[in-house]
């Protein structure tokens, strides 16, 4: 996977109620160039089903797209683990390993 450079501009949340993230211009590029070409793969697959492609070509793009998603959820959930979740730890804040754990069921199901 991956490495994300480290940099912290500003903390993960500045209170309970508004989080964000703090990506390094490099990583929003990453992120953003990947989900561009899944949106094309997306529009791909519409293409396909209007054009009554056979079904095995549909799911085989279908399992493309799954894969690519999952590629960009892994990128950034290592990110999220090496910055925020490190940071929140460090303030005291443990709540945020019950919510990584939720959040991570959520992306291997």
């Amino acid at each position: 996977m991956e490495q994300f450079e480290q940099e912290q501009v500003e903390s993960c949340h500045n209170n309970r109620n508004e989080r964000k993230s703090h990506h390094s211009d490099q990583v929003k590029s990453n992120l953003t160039s990947r989900l561009n070409r899944i949106e094309g793969q997306i529009r791909g697959l519409k293409n396909m089903i209007e054009k009554d492609t056979y079904c095995d070509d549909v799911l085989n793009q279908i399992a493309a797209v799954q894969s690519a998603l999952n590629s960009v959820g892994k990128l950034l959930l290592e990110h999220h683990m090496n910055s925020c979740v490190i940071e929140r730890i460090q303030e005291g804040d443990h709540e945020v390993i019950k919510e990584l754990m939720i959040t991570m069921n959520k992306l291997i199901k």
